[in-house]
């Protein structure tokens, strides 16, 4: 067990970092929804890995981070944009 926990963890750790330069990068609506989508599969894997560590404060973060991060790939992927 010990081998996944460390694996989901770097697995998040490197979607975060990843999703964050997606994001931050501002290159348009597409590439930034798809940012956010890689946030909540990133938050999945940290909810995963505090499961497994028992680390409810972790995973209890990441759970709204994951409700955040969906809320944001429907606005900019799903969404239209905005007029203005």
């Amino acid at each position: 067990m010990d081998t996944l926990t460390t694996v989901l963890k770097w697995a998040a750790s490197g979607g975060g970092i990843i999703a964050a330069t997606m994001v931050s990068l501002d290159l348009g609506r597409r590439l930034t929804g798809w940012g956010l989508v890689l946030f909540a599969v990133s938050a999945v894997a940290w909810m995963g890995g505090a499961v497994l560590t028992r680390d409810f404060a972790l995973g209890t973060q990441n759970a709204v981070l994951l409700v955040i991060d969906l809320y944001g790939a429907y606005r900019y992927l799903i969404r239209k944009a905005p007029n203005g």
